[in-house]
């Protein structure tokens, strides 16, 4: 029994080491597939849970570019631009919360996020919702700053659909891109019939497609 003992008590520090050591593996993990600066997750990440609720129940992919982002941030500086990306990752993450929602940033103002719904009266009100939180007044350094944002949405039933995350994130990119041209808040896709052509697996026309000579909005 005492050689028991001692064998149990030499292997606690060890264990003790290897639990220290697994979670500060798996927090290291964790932090690689957050965006440092708003916390949300990376590209890898969101496919990931995106594939999984899309293939669950039906859902909605948004795509969400931030209005007078680049105005702010050339007239203000980085580090007023900055504190609008971290507000919007707050707000995003507390609408996802509430939404059961995955959101993203896809890099620069640009995110993304897919949530359930279950009617076309239930993603409009969705949609309200979000515009509603995303336009509310960004306080930093002293200044208060109006950050509105353009929206485009497409809806998709795995019982009925048959698109992967890409697809539909290019869908909803395109509807982004008609409400920026248009001034409206958000528009959403009708069916799962794009648009616009593809360059080099982006819409024509937008930021990062081959064609230049196409049209953008920023």
């Amino acid at each position: 029994m005492s050689h028991t003992l001692m064998a149990l008590s030499a292997a606690l520090p060890v264990a003790a080491g290897w639990t220290w050591h697994s979670r500060r593996l798996r927090r290291r993990i964790e932090a690689a597939r957050r965006d440092p600066l708003t916390g949300l997750l990376t590209r890898d990440a969101f496919a990931e849970h995106a594939e999984r609720m899309l293939s669950r129940e039906p859902s909605a992919v948004y795509v969400i570019d931030l209005d007078r982002f680049k105005e702010i941030n050339d007239s203000h500086g980085h580090a007023a631009g900055d504190a609008v990306l971290r507000a919007t990752g707050q707000r995003l993450s507390r609408w996802a919360a509430d939404n059961a929602a995955t959101v993203v940033r896809l890099g620069g103002d640009e995110f993304a996020a897919v949530a359930p719904v279950f009617s076309r009266e239930d993603l409009l009100w969705t949609l309200t919702e979000l515009t509603g939180s995303l336009e509310e007044p960004v306080h930093a350094d002293g200044h208060v700053f109006t950050v509105g944002a353009s929206i485009g949405a497409v809806d998709y039933d795995p019982a009925t659909d048959t698109a992967d995350v890409s697809a539909l994130l290019r869908l909803a990119d395109e509807q982004m891109y008609r409400a920026k041209r248009g001034g409206a808040p958000w528009m959403n896709a009708l069916s799962l019939t794009p648009e616009r052509a593809t360059v080099n697996g982006r819409r024509a026309g937008r930021r990062g497609a081959a064609d230049r000579g196409t049209e953008t909005v920023a």
